[in-house]
């Protein structure tokens, strides 16, 4: 896997991004060629022609992002749906375009000759890709030594994940789980050094002291063969980082977890500058948003809730009122679930759209939150989840945000397990926070409003 913007990503999904990035560009260049002939040349040179094209490129690909067709299920079936899907939707996006920037296009007749082009080349790629990668050896053969939940997991994401490239070449239980001796296990790991039939080891054990064969996975080592642990493995699997089986030495000795003063400072500038944008771009909604709450029930525009902040220090977060006015006035706190009857009609249209978010933008200037962090929860759910979920507490040691990984990777949280699978992607969050890591979630938390995710 490769690591970009602080996030892992397969080989595999790279190598399908960039081969539809150079057949879009490679379209809208023939497009160009076929159209204009012997001025071709002067076209896309005269008023940057050429840097037209990576634009329209780069349009391509957002596009086909946004329909999720590099994510996890870009190997599936329904995946060619999602991609006329796309093609259907950039279709209007470059019509748009050529209307109202046409500076942006090559020539006339350019774009619509380019989306013949991609409508049979993209769908191509796409199955002579999928075929190309059932080929077996193009995978990546890996052996599993352990058992338990954390193994079970492991070989389930490797099952479940076409585009990582793996696959199980054997799987030994744990030892003391299992009827195989230390020897016996050694003695499998000695074949695998000798036979050379796998080129990666995953250790999966629960309890390694005195059980583990370190003598002949030190010579598979030295063999060549790459050895890994299971919960680093799952960690560039899935963007999260498993709190069932970490342990104190990992977040002290680990690479990551370094919140040095520089990195918060320039977090800090980043998330008053993009408040400040999208305070401003959003202004004009705000009389509009005021007078559809007013119209559609009784209460205040405004709703004021504590939440929990940095370092555990509590604050008053604000947030476009979206439920009626004595919600919890029979329950007290509780979670909001789906199709919440207490959500009035055009609360539920500012919470898909997350327009209610927007007075948050004032607790980022304030300073009580980031514009990039864990979310914020309420002091009674904090002091109930901190004793159901270890390691709990360690999302506060960073501001909290409107926005987080949490929020673009998993769904709402409203139970115990929910927010302990949040907490995994807010450790994750944590242990690898960077600029660069920020900008992306920024940029991911655009399309899960576009598709209307994770809000109830």
């Amino acid at each position: 896997m490769v690591r970009l913007f602080q996030v892992y990503y397969p080989v595999r999904t790279l190598i399908l991004l960039a081969g539809e990035a150079c057949l879009a560009c490679a379209s809208f260049l023939v497009a160009t060629l076929i159209i204009f002939r012997q001025d071709s040349v002067l076209i896309l040179n005269y008023e940057y022609g050429f840097y037209k094209v990576l634009a329209l490129t780069v349009i391509v690909i957002i596009c086909s992002h946004f329909f999720d067709l590099y994510g996890i299920s870009h190997l599936k079936g329904e995946i060619y749906v999602r991609l006329f899907l796309a093609l259907g939707v950039l279709s209007f996006v470059l019509a748009g375009l050529e209307y109202t920037v046409p500076q942006l296009v090559p020539g006339h007749g350019v774009l619509l000759l380019s989306l013949v082009f991609l409508t049979f080349v993209l769908p191509g790629w796409r199955l002579g890709f999928a075929w190309l990668l059932r080929k077996p050896y193009l995978k990546q053969r890996v052996y599993v030594v352990g058992g338990g939940a954390l193994a079970n997991e492991l070989v389930e994401a490797i099952r479940d994940r076409a585009d990582l490239g793996m696959e199980t070449a054997g799987w030994v239980g744990a030892i003391g789980d299992s009827s195989l001796s230390r020897e016996e296990i050694g003695q499998k790991l000695q074949a695998i050094a000798r036979e050379k039939s796998v080129s990666q080891v995953i250790v999966a054990l629960s309890d390694r002291r005195g059980k583990m064969p370190i003598r002949e996975l030190l010579d598979l080592r030295l063999a060549g063969i790459k050895i890994e642990e299971a919960g680093s493995v799952l960690e560039k699997i899935s963007g999260r980082i498993q709190v069932d089986t970490l342990h104190p030495s990992a977040l002290i000795f680990s690479e990551g977890f370094r919140l040095n003063q520089s990195l918060l400072l320039m977090r800090r500038l980043v998330s008053i500058l993009v408040s400040l944008s999208v305070l401003l771009c959003t202004l004009p909604l705000l009389p509009f948003i005021v007078l559809g709450i007013k119209l559609t029930s009784r209460g205040p525009v405004l709703f004021r809730q504590e939440r929990v902040g940095r370092n555990g220090e509590s604050f008053w977060l604000y947030k476009f009122r979206t439920m009626r006015d004595d919600a919890e006035a029979a329950t007290g706190p509780t979670w909001a679930s789906d199709n919440d009857p207490r959500v009035t009609p055009f609360g539920r249209f500012l919470r898909r759209t997350r327009l209610d978010e927007i007075p948050q933008l004032w607790n980022v200037l304030k300073g009580d939150m980031g514009f990039v962090g864990p979310r914020p929860e309420r002091p009674e759910f904090v002091q109930w989840l901190t004793t159901a979920i270890p390691y709990y507490p360690l999302r506060h040691v960073v501001r909290p945000g409107i926005t987080g990984w949490a929020q673009v990777r998993y769904k709402y949280g409203a139970s115990v397990e929910e927010s302990k699978q949040k907490l995994q992607y807010d450790l994750y969050y944590i242990k690898h926070m960077s600029v660069a890591l920020d900008l992306l979630i920024m940029f991911e938390t655009v399309k899960t409003i576009l598709q209307a995710r994770g809000s109830r």
